[in-house]
């Protein structure tokens, strides 16, 4: 509705925003005899319209006055706001003076509370220089009377009183106060060092002094002195209880030498259960006097143990280098229980990251304890598996000076690897290949699981040592021996293809009986290959999962040196090498089938019977081999599905090929080919499943190239069943029906057709003439050549050859 409606409902049609005059006037007279009262009605308009105009008019007259009421009112709005302002300024002139009066009123009332505060500033300060000068003084003649035990809760008062007068330093007395201070503070820390000197000498090895309540006393006077004199007094302390250590293990002593490290972590523990005894109550708790013993223990022996390694590093095999990594290792263990290492660099110790649960299925439970053999044994499986233990703060404290040296434990394990593969070699060649078994074959061999647990251990004990450049050199020697075993065990027993091949020719297969045909490979032979690709695919796998374990143990910053993509690749080849040898075997095993077909008189066959002896010698061919490789290759389906591809792609071609060798065909003779290609063709469809008591749907991959390659074998004889007159019909057809532009196939064709040369010159030359049309245009020329008459015989057999492939499927 128009806003005029809006604020103004009306019934009144001309009122209306779509009025229209000639309904109105329709409405107003319906009917002939309604103009009669034509007059009435015009005098009812005249009427309203009068009212309109005089209510315009005073409307009108009625604005002439609005400019002055406004004006009167905006006058009466200024005067107003006016009074209004007074009555704000005066308010505001009230209160300043109030304010005024309120400031006159506390002005005593400030004077007294500042008064107030100057006073106990005052006192309070007073009270303090009284209690400096006091402390001072007594602080003075305790030092002289060595009561460290006063002292120490005297002079951190003292130091705190110190601190408020930190601003008053520019005054004489006060400034002295503070030197006095700092001067009792040097010589407590000069003559505490001079008590525990007396106590603990430094030089020689035996201690003459001993635990004294008068030392205790002076440690927590060294907590509030300067820092340095506390580290002194460990310093001093740790070196006379280590002195012993050096002098017993000298490089020159034959406990020194790597066969008796357990001594040296025997003597620690003793020494720490002596200090405990005669020492543990001397110093504080919170210096952590035991843990800091034990961590300068390790630093010395760290030091010794690679002077003394460089020195007689001929002398170092492996037995004796695991050996000491293996007790030193435990040796960090128990310190990781014993101490918090709250000594370590910075006074501070990271908290160990828990790792989220790995779901690695190469990571069983590698992750040794302090106390487990670092030296490769027999795992129990029967022991339940225990959680990651978190990171020890000790670890490699002391055994960081073997990394050098571990060099010999990567040349070791180069040759036992190398053994180890030698030894698979040897196996296989004593036991022989695995026995065949329809119902569990395909196994991997068992000197694959053997070889990756012992990867395995070899890299949990590897991370043990170190997580640096070793690693890498292990990853390296992995390299090396999974390419040896992928060429020595895998490729090097892969049955060989060029000595059996000769017994593949057959005379005249026609001849034979069914079944008379011998595979190029046994039954052992297959069970072989299968088995050699299963343990490639289950090699394959684990690889991946150690190289993504190995990258875990490493190094952060050595992660991307780690890649064992170039193996995996040869285990990939390993496996496309014995798929390719299932096919040959197999393809080689239908060649003598197709060689009996190209060689049969095909223009002397009368009548289209069953399927031809070379299609039952492919179909046997087939299901002696495919459930074999199928029943062998259950675990690894999917290449059993490459295998059926593999053999499409490589059967088809070749059977076109040998369709081409057969020439001349007659009309008859095609119609039996026709017959053997759909017979092959659904053989194909089924191979996957063949034989087997569970039909499975073959893949989609795998259907669509057996759909496409058997389909063109079938167009092909459809061609060559088609007559070849006229020559135009024939060629269109043949364009449609293959959609193949070579020269070559279409003079295959025209041979097998068995025409003579000036006949094939003539249809050649048509056909490279039909041959430049574009292709929309060549499809509508095939379907208008289709769509001519063609001859009633030779529409008659085909309506006849499908019935029977129908009939017989």
């Amino acid at each position: 509705f128009p806003p005029s409606l809006q604020v103004f409902p009306s019934q009144d049609p001309l009122d209306r925003a779509d009025f229209n005059a000639v309904e109105y006037i329709n409405a107003l007279f319906p009917t002939e005899q309604s103009l009669a009262n034509i007059d009435e009605v015009v005098n009812k308009i005249r009427l309203k319209i009068r009212r309109l105009d005089d209510n315009i008019r005073t409307v009108v007259r009625g604005q002439t006055n609005v400019g002055q009421d406004g004006r009167q009112a905006l006058e009466e709005a200024q005067k107003a706001i006016q009074q209004l302002f007074g009555k704000i300024k005066d308010i505001k002139d009230k209160a300043e003076k109030s304010e005024q009066m309120v400031k006159e009123i506390t002005r005593d009332i400030k004077q007294l509370d500042h008064a107030k505060r100057h006073l106990t500033t005052s006192i309070t300060t007073l009270n303090h220089l009284h209690m400096l000068a006091g402390g001072v003084d007594s602080l003075e003649a305790m030092t002289r009377r060595r009561q460290y035990g006063e002292v120490a809760n005297l002079l951190q008062g003292v130091v705190n009183v110190l601190e408020h007068f930190n601003k008053y330093m520019g005054i004489p007395q006060i400034r002295q106060l503070s030197e006095r201070v700092k001067a009792a503070q040097n010589e407590l820390g000069q003559q505490i060092l001079a008590d525990f000197e007396e106590a603990f000498p430094s030089q020689g090895t035996k201690r003459t002094g001993g635990p004294s309540n008068v030392l205790r006393d002076a440690c927590l006077v060294a907590n509030v002195l300067d820092p340095r004199i506390k580290q002194e007094i460990i310093k001093k302390f740790i070196k006379q209880h280590l002195s012993e250590y050096l002098v017993l293990f000298q490089e020159n002593q034959d406990v020194a030498w790597l066969d008796k490290i357990d001594r040296r972590y025997a003597w620690i523990k003793r020494q720490l259960v002596d200090y405990e005894e005669k020492y543990g109550r001397m110093f504080p708790q919170e210096w952590c006097m035991t843990e800091r013993i034990a961590v300068e223990f390790c630093h010395v022996t760290r030091a010794e143990l690679a002077k003394i390694m460089r020195t007689r590093a001929k002398e170092i095999e492996v037995k004796l280098l695991l050996f000491a990594i293996q007790r030193t290792t435990n040796f960090e263990g128990f310190l990781a229980k014993r101490f918090s290492g709250c000594t370590l660099a910075d006074g501070t110790v990271k908290k160990p990251e828990v790792p989220p649960p790995s779901t690695n299925p190469f990571l069983e439970d590698e992750t040794a304890t302090e106390t487990d053999e670092i030296v490769i044994e027999k795992s129990d499986t029967d022991k339940p598996k225990k959680p990651k233990v978190p990171d020890n703060p000790f670890h490699g404290i002391v055994s960081k000076c073997f990394e050098p040296h571990l060099y010999v434990y990567i040349e070791s394990q180069d040759r036992n690897l190398g053994e180890l593969i030698d030894r698979f070699v040897a196996d296989f060649k004593a036991q022989g290949p695995p026995k065949p078994n329809v119902d569990e074959g395909g196994a991997v061999l068992p000197s694959c699981a053997d070889l990756f647990v012992y990867y395995k251990k070899c890299m949990v004990q590897c991370s043990q040592l170190s997580t640096g450049e070793p690693m890498i050199a292990l990853t390296t020697i992995f390299q090396k021996y999974l390419r040896e075993y992928a060429w020595k065990i895998l490729s090097g027993n892969l049955p060989k293809t060029t000595s059996s091949s000769g017994g593949l020719t057959i005379t005249s297969l026609l001849k034979e009986k069914e079944g008379s045909e011998v595979a190029k490979f046994t039954l052992e032979e297959l069970c072989l290959i299968c088995s050699i690709l299963s343990t490639a695919e289950y090699c394959l796998a684990t690889t991946q999962q150690l190289e993504e374990k190995l990258k875990e143990k490493v190094d952060a910053s050595l992660v991307e040196r780690i890649n064992l993509t170039g193996e995996m690749d040869t285990f990939s080849i390993v496996i496309s090498n014995s798929i390719q040898l299932l096919v040959q075997d197999l393809d080689a095993a239908c060649d003598p089938a197709l060689t009996a077909m190209s060689k049969m008189q095909w223009q002397n066959v009368e009548h289209v019977g069953d399927q031809s002896p070379y299609v039952t010698s492919v179909i046997l061919h087939i299901k002696q081999n495919v459930p074999i490789i199928r029943d062998n290759l259950a675990s690894t389906r999917k290449y059993f599905t490459q295998f059926c591809i593999k053999f499409a792609n490589s059967f088809i071609p070749k059977f076109i090929n040998h369709l081409f060798k057969c020439k001349p065909i007659s009309m008859v003779g095609a119609e039996q080919l026709l017959l053997d290609t759909h017979s092959l063709k659904m053989v194909l469809l089924d191979l996957p499943s063949i034989g087997s008591q569970v039909v499975r749907k073959a893949p989609a991959s795998y259907t669509k190239i057996v759909v496409k390659g058997m389909t063109r074998a079938e167009m092909i004889l459809k061609v060559v069943m088609a007559p070849h007159e006229p020559p135009v019909v024939f060629v269109d057809n043949y364009i449609k029906l293959l959609a193949d532009c070579s020269t070559d196939t279409f003079q295959k064709i025209l041979d097998m057709k068995g025409l003579k040369r000036s006949e094939q010159s003539s249809m050649l030359d048509l056909f490279r003439l039909r041959l430049p049309a574009p292709p929309p245009g060549g499809d509508n020329t095939g379907s208008l050549s289709l769509s001519a008459p063609t001859p009633e015989q030779e529409s008659s057999r085909i309506r006849k050859l499908e019935k029977l492939i129908k009939k017989r499927l």
